[in-house]
């Protein structure tokens, strides 16, 4: 689970609330809400076909509980495969790949015990990244998109408020109401779009980078694996791929 993204939220509307006080209910407002909230799941469909569309659900879950794989902790793994094959050959290795989680390596791994030559290797495993790639950004995409039409929703019920605000200036009574529209759906918009969908967005983006990092570490660790490099040179090599202060060798 990201803790990290849980804290953000909960900071950020915790701040708004308490800034707003004993007045939370002036603030809550079902048109205006019907407006934002429909309006902005209605432009998301029109944008986007149905079932990309209903995949949002799944994504945001990603956002909240994806964990990526440590790249120190992935190549600390590979190092000891590495140390299996030197000892025992690359075939030994068919009784660890029931046991790696990742299914990345798993794969790589699988077909290096197939016999796999390093450049079919490389071919395979760098189109299985770019497809990740593309259903990474097409994620993260739609949440930069929900962060456009939430404002854009917002200024649209504004617009409907004020209207229906000056048709009615005969009646005081009207207008608190259809001031309250106006407001609240430009409020409600920008609240959405900057503390959810546009923090959200950043964040899948970060962790599709950090993803296709430990993808390409062990795509090179395989490739080391299947020539049989020695351990300590796969180590540094992959090391390389690693800020200075998270780079750890197994030999110290």
């Amino acid at each position: 689970m990201d803790i990290a993204t849980i804290i953000g939220i909960l900071v950020a509307f915790g701040l708004v609330v308490s800034a707003i006080g004993g007045g939370i209910s002036s603030f809550i407002d079902p048109p205006s809400m019907l407006i934002v909230i429909g309006g902005t799941v209605g432009v998301l469909l029109v944008g986007y076909p149905l079932k990309t569309a209903l995949s949002v659900i799944g994504i945001v879950m990603k956002t909240f509980l994806y964990k990526v794989d440590s790249g120190s902790e992935v190549i600390a793994k590979l190092v000891e495969l590495a140390q299996t094959v030197r000892k025992d050959g690359i075939l030994a290795l068919e009784g660890e790949v029931g046991n790696i989680d990742n299914k990345f390596m798993a794969k790589g791994l699988q077909m290096a015990i197939d016999g796999q030559e390093p450049s079919v290797i490389e071919d395979i495993l760098y189109k299985e990244m770019d497809k990740v790639a593309e259903r990474h950004a097409l994620g993260a995409d739609m949440f930069t998109s929900l962060g456009t039409y939430a404002p854009s929703m917002g200024m649209i019920g504004t617009l409907v408020g004020l209207v229906l605000m000056l048709q009615n200036m005969s009646d005081p009574s009207s207008i608190g109401p259809s001031m309250s529209i106006a407001l609240l759906t430009t409020f409600y918009g920008a609240l959405m779009a900057n503390i959810l969908f546009l923090p959200m967005s950043g964040k899948l983006k970060n962790r599709s980078k950090q993803e296709m990092l430990v993808h390409e570490i062990i795509l090179v660790g395989v490739q080391s694996l299947v020539i049989g490099e020695n351990p300590r040179i796969m180590e540094q090599k992959l090391l390389g791929y690693l800020p200075p202060k998270e780079r750890k060798s197994s030999f110290d």
